[in-house]
């Protein structure tokens, strides 16, 4: 169960154990629920919901313990964050959406269509994965060593491995920004902490035959997060799935390229009928 406040389109939505999520509805037409990858933010789908709400409302939202959303009780699991994902939902009287998952909101986008298929029209699924692999685990396994030996090469590695170089070099604003959003307190360095280990443990293979909803599968082919291998392998896994691989854009290819990506989004939704 949950409850939800809101105002202006911005409500607050308070889980069974007592975590807070804050989230915003914009736009007017058929619903899509944004989830964001190990970060966790709404900030994240800023330019794509803008773009986005001209045709459909956009719901997204701070994960528990990110941003302006409390932590609760509940112990961090993907199961647990597609559960966040319907209680939002829920609050925003929603009854059917396509979700759209980034990375980790990938995966969290495929436990919520075994928990709860009948509220999912859609599922895209962007520069996510569907088993554990020896690639990520290395890689994710660094970072999260990472966080308390150093939580600045933390955060820099993370913007450098998230884009291309060369749009980087001409954004650097975002390394910046990246470099000042330093998980600094032990708090933030747990949270950071369980959702990496979260991503690690997930593992669709046992239900994946069993998604029978329409799914879009993204990637870009120079994603050194989460290559373009495992969008291969989950795009074949998954009954009738649309793929499309950009040429480039980095793992967070929905920044580096976002007329691609949201025309790609809108085209495939408009498909739906």
């Amino acid at each position: 169960m949950s409850a939800a406040s809101s105002s202006a389109g911005v409500f607050t939505v308070r889980t069974e154990d007592g975590a807070q999520l804050q989230a915003t509805v914009e736009g007017e037409g058929p619903a899509l629920l944004l989830v964001s990858g190990l970060g966790g933010t709404a900030g994240f789908w800023a330019e794509s919901a803008a773009t986005l709400a001209r045709s459909f409302r956009i719901i997204r939202f701070d994960q528990r313990g990110i941003g302006a959303s409390s932590r609760g009780d509940a112990a961090c699991t993907i199961d647990r964050l597609a559960q966040d994902c319907l209680a939002v939902l829920d609050a925003a009287g929603v009854d059917r959406a396509v979700l759209l998952g980034h990375s980790t909101g990938g995966c969290i986008g495929q436990s919520l269509a075994r928990q709860a298929p009948e509220r999912l029209s859609g599922l895209i699924l962007s520069a996510t994965w569907l088993r554990p692999s020896h690639y990520m685990t290395a890689l994710f396994g660094m970072r999260r060593g990472l966080l308390d030996e150093n939580p600045q090469a933390y955060a820099a590695t993370a913007a450098l491995l998230a884009y291309p170089p060369a749009w980087l070099e001409a954004n650097w604003g975002v390394y910046e920004t990246a470099l000042a959003k330093v998980p600094s307190s032990v708090e933030a360095r747990q949270v950071v902490r369980e959702r990496i280990d979260a991503l690690l443990s997930f593992d669709g293979v046992e239900h994946v035959a069993s998604l029978a909803m329409p799914a879009l599968v993204l990637g870009a082919r120079d994603d050194v997060i989460v290559p373009a291998f495992l969008q291969e392998e989950l795009a074949a896994a998954l009954r009738g799935a649309r793929k499309t691989m950009l040429d480039s854009g980095g793992h967070f290819f929905p920044v580096s390229r976002p007329d691609a990506f949201t025309a790609t989004v809108a085209e495939w939704m408009g498909e739906l009928g």
